[in-house]
Protein backbone atom coordinates (compact mmCIF):
# COMPACT_ATOMS: atom_id res chain seq x y z
CA UNK A 1 0.00 0.00 0.00
CA UNK A 2 1.02 3.43 -0.87
CA UNK A 3 0.62 7.15 0.82
CA UNK A 4 1.25 10.14 -0.27
CA UNK A 5 0.39 13.12 1.95
CA UNK A 6 -0.22 16.47 1.12
CA UNK A 7 0.50 19.28 3.33
CA UNK A 8 0.60 23.41 3.07
CA UNK A 9 -1.03 26.39 3.67
CA UNK A 10 -4.94 27.33 2.97
CA UNK A 11 -5.97 27.65 -0.33
CA UNK A 12 -2.52 26.56 -1.44
CA UNK A 13 -4.28 24.41 -4.01
CA UNK A 14 -3.98 21.15 -2.01
CA UNK A 15 -7.36 19.67 -2.18
CA UNK A 16 -7.63 19.79 -5.95
CA UNK A 17 -4.02 18.60 -6.09
CA UNK A 18 -5.06 15.34 -4.00
CA UNK A 19 -8.33 14.70 -5.91
CA UNK A 20 -6.07 14.74 -8.99
CA UNK A 21 -3.42 12.44 -8.30
CA UNK A 22 -6.05 10.30 -6.20
CA UNK A 23 -7.87 10.03 -9.50
CA UNK A 24 -4.58 9.76 -11.56
CA UNK A 25 -2.93 6.53 -9.26
CA UNK A 26 -6.19 5.49 -8.51
CA UNK A 27 -6.11 5.79 -4.67
CA UNK A 28 -8.57 7.04 -2.50
CA UNK A 29 -8.19 10.42 -0.90
CA UNK A 30 -9.08 12.14 1.90
CA UNK A 31 -9.60 15.77 2.77
CA UNK A 32 -8.41 15.90 6.50
CA UNK A 33 -9.46 19.46 7.05
CA UNK A 34 -12.99 18.46 6.03
CA UNK A 35 -12.65 16.89 9.58
CA UNK A 36 -12.09 19.43 11.15
CA UNK A 37 -14.66 21.76 9.60
CA UNK A 38 -17.43 18.99 10.50
CA UNK A 39 -16.36 19.33 14.00
CA UNK A 40 -16.60 22.99 13.61
CA UNK A 41 -19.83 22.97 12.36
CA UNK A 42 -20.82 20.53 15.20
CA UNK A 43 -20.09 22.83 17.43
CA UNK A 44 -21.68 25.94 15.77
CA UNK A 45 -24.56 24.13 15.64
CA UNK A 46 -25.20 23.59 19.00
CA UNK A 47 -24.28 26.89 19.41
CA UNK A 48 -20.94 26.34 21.57
CA UNK A 49 -17.89 28.09 21.15
CA UNK A 50 -14.52 26.41 19.27
CA UNK A 51 -12.66 28.06 21.65
CA UNK A 52 -14.28 25.11 24.30
CA UNK A 53 -11.98 22.49 24.15
CA UNK A 54 -14.57 20.05 25.77
CA UNK A 55 -17.34 20.87 23.82
CA UNK A 56 -15.04 20.77 20.65
CA UNK A 57 -13.47 17.38 21.50
CA UNK A 58 -16.81 16.02 22.41
CA UNK A 59 -18.27 16.81 18.69
CA UNK A 60 -15.33 15.11 17.01
CA UNK A 61 -15.71 11.91 19.30
CA UNK A 62 -19.69 11.81 17.83
CA UNK A 63 -18.67 13.06 14.07
CA UNK A 64 -21.19 11.76 12.05
CA UNK A 65 -19.10 11.45 8.56
CA UNK A 66 -21.65 11.81 6.48
CA UNK A 67 -21.96 15.25 6.75
CA UNK A 68 -18.47 15.54 4.85
CA UNK A 69 -20.48 16.19 1.79
CA UNK A 70 -22.17 18.82 2.46
CA UNK A 71 -21.25 21.94 0.91
CA UNK A 72 -22.23 23.75 4.16
CA UNK A 73 -18.87 22.74 5.63
CA UNK A 74 -17.02 25.28 2.63
CA UNK A 75 -18.28 28.28 4.21
CA UNK A 76 -16.53 30.96 5.41
CA UNK A 77 -17.77 30.79 8.91
CA UNK A 78 -17.13 27.14 9.26
CA UNK A 79 -13.78 27.60 7.75
CA UNK A 80 -12.80 29.78 10.87
CA UNK A 81 -14.29 27.63 13.22
CA UNK A 82 -12.05 24.38 12.10
CA UNK A 83 -9.58 26.15 12.48
CA UNK A 84 -10.03 27.43 16.20
CA UNK A 85 -11.12 23.96 17.20
CA UNK A 86 -8.28 22.58 15.09
CA UNK A 87 -5.85 23.90 18.39
CA UNK A 88 -7.39 21.69 20.97
CA UNK A 89 -5.31 18.42 21.12
CA UNK A 90 -8.48 16.43 22.35
CA UNK A 91 -10.05 17.00 19.09
CA UNK A 92 -6.26 15.80 17.39
CA UNK A 93 -6.78 12.67 19.23
CA UNK A 94 -10.14 12.11 18.39
CA UNK A 95 -9.57 12.02 14.94
CA UNK A 96 -6.02 10.58 14.72
CA UNK A 97 -6.96 7.40 14.50
CA UNK A 98 -9.47 7.53 11.68
CA UNK A 99 -7.30 9.30 9.74
CA UNK A 100 -4.30 6.53 9.80
CA UNK A 101 -6.84 4.15 9.15
CA UNK A 102 -7.81 5.30 5.94
CA UNK A 103 -4.14 5.69 5.15
CA UNK A 104 -4.19 1.73 5.38
CA UNK A 105 -6.47 1.67 2.50
CA UNK A 106 -5.30 -0.27 -0.57
CA UNK A 107 -4.49 0.05 -3.25
CA UNK A 108 -2.90 3.48 -1.86
CA UNK A 109 -4.57 6.77 -0.25
CA UNK A 110 -3.73 10.12 -0.94
CA UNK A 111 -4.25 12.48 2.11
CA UNK A 112 -4.12 16.76 2.44
CA UNK A 113 -4.43 18.65 5.52
CA UNK A 114 -1.78 20.19 7.61
CA UNK A 115 -0.18 17.59 9.65
CA UNK A 116 0.02 14.64 7.53
CA UNK A 117 3.61 14.39 7.04
CA UNK A 118 4.32 15.28 10.03
CA UNK A 119 2.11 13.47 12.65
CA UNK A 120 -0.56 11.59 10.76
CA UNK A 121 1.67 9.74 8.09
CA UNK A 122 5.21 10.30 8.94
CA UNK A 123 5.96 7.01 7.47
CA UNK A 124 4.40 8.29 4.07
CA UNK A 125 5.85 7.36 0.70
CA UNK A 126 5.63 10.87 -0.81
CA UNK A 127 5.01 14.25 1.12
CA UNK A 128 4.28 17.37 -0.49
CA UNK A 129 4.65 20.53 0.96
CA UNK A 130 1.71 23.00 -1.40
CA UNK A 131 1.91 27.20 -0.49
CA UNK A 132 1.28 30.21 -2.16
CA UNK A 133 1.70 33.78 -2.07
CA UNK A 134 -1.06 35.09 0.95
CA UNK A 135 -2.36 37.23 -1.67
CA UNK A 136 -2.77 34.75 -4.53
CA UNK A 137 -4.20 32.30 -1.72
CA UNK A 138 -6.65 35.50 -0.68
CA UNK A 139 -7.95 35.99 -4.07
CA UNK A 140 -8.73 32.02 -4.84
CA UNK A 141 -10.58 31.92 -1.39
CA UNK A 142 -12.66 35.43 -2.18
CA UNK A 143 -13.58 33.81 -5.79
CA UNK A 144 -14.35 30.35 -3.95
CA UNK A 145 -17.03 32.46 -1.80
CA UNK A 146 -18.60 34.81 -3.45
CA UNK A 147 -18.99 31.83 -6.42
CA UNK A 148 -20.68 30.32 -3.58
CA UNK A 149 -23.16 34.07 -3.30
CA UNK A 150 -21.43 34.57 0.33
CA UNK A 151 -21.16 38.56 0.63
CA UNK A 152 -17.28 39.33 2.04
CA UNK A 153 -14.62 41.48 0.91
CA UNK A 154 -11.14 40.21 -0.73
CA UNK A 155 -9.51 42.60 2.67
CA UNK A 156 -11.69 40.32 4.91
CA UNK A 157 -10.54 37.07 3.37
CA UNK A 158 -6.84 38.52 3.37
CA UNK A 159 -7.47 39.51 7.18
CA UNK A 160 -8.84 36.11 7.73
CA UNK A 161 -6.32 34.13 5.87
CA UNK A 162 -3.08 35.62 7.81
CA UNK A 163 -4.79 34.61 10.98
CA UNK A 164 -5.24 31.12 10.12
CA UNK A 165 -1.64 30.58 8.56
CA UNK A 166 -0.66 32.17 12.40
CA UNK A 167 -2.71 30.25 14.44
CA UNK A 168 -2.19 26.90 12.45
CA UNK A 169 1.90 27.82 12.39
CA UNK A 170 2.36 28.47 15.87
CA UNK A 171 -0.78 26.45 17.43
CA UNK A 172 1.59 23.88 20.07
CA UNK A 173 -0.22 20.63 18.92
CA UNK A 174 0.84 19.35 15.47
CA UNK A 175 1.86 22.90 13.58
CA UNK A 176 1.85 23.25 10.36
CA UNK A 177 5.34 23.03 8.73
CA UNK A 178 7.00 21.08 6.17
CA UNK A 179 7.84 17.48 7.02
CA UNK A 180 12.03 17.38 6.73
CA UNK A 181 12.06 14.90 3.64
CA UNK A 182 8.94 16.89 1.55
CA UNK A 183 8.79 18.26 -1.63
CA UNK A 184 7.96 21.46 -1.46
CA UNK A 185 5.74 23.02 -4.63
CA UNK A 186 4.59 27.01 -4.92
CA UNK A 187 1.47 26.89 -6.98
CA UNK A 188 1.55 30.96 -6.62
CA UNK A 189 2.08 31.11 -10.90
CA UNK A 190 0.93 27.78 -11.33
CA UNK A 191 -2.12 26.52 -13.13
CA UNK A 192 -3.28 23.46 -11.89
CA UNK A 193 -2.37 21.10 -14.45
CA UNK A 194 1.48 22.55 -14.14
CA UNK A 195 1.06 21.55 -10.26
CA UNK A 196 -0.34 17.88 -10.89
CA UNK A 197 2.45 17.28 -13.77
CA UNK A 198 5.26 18.82 -11.14
CA UNK A 199 3.64 16.46 -8.30
CA UNK A 200 3.45 13.52 -10.50
CA UNK A 201 7.16 13.62 -11.32
CA UNK A 202 7.38 13.60 -7.97
CA UNK A 203 5.98 11.16 -6.93
CA UNK A 204 6.64 8.84 -9.97
CA UNK A 205 10.55 9.08 -9.20
CA UNK A 206 9.99 7.81 -5.75
CA UNK A 207 7.68 4.80 -6.83
CA UNK A 208 10.70 4.04 -9.32
CA UNK A 209 13.35 4.18 -6.96
CA UNK A 210 11.15 2.07 -4.42
CA UNK A 211 10.72 -0.95 -7.01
Amino acid sequence: MSVIAIDGTFASGKGTLGKALAAHYGFTYLDTGKLYRAVGYAVLQAGDDPAAADKAAQAARELDIEILSDPILKSGDVAVAASKIAVHPEVRAALLEFQRDFARLKPGAVLDGRDIGTVICPNAEVKLYIDAAPEERARRRHAELTGYGEQITFETVLAQLAERDHRDKTRAEAPLIPADDAHLIDTTHLAIEAVLDAAIKIVDAVFSNRS
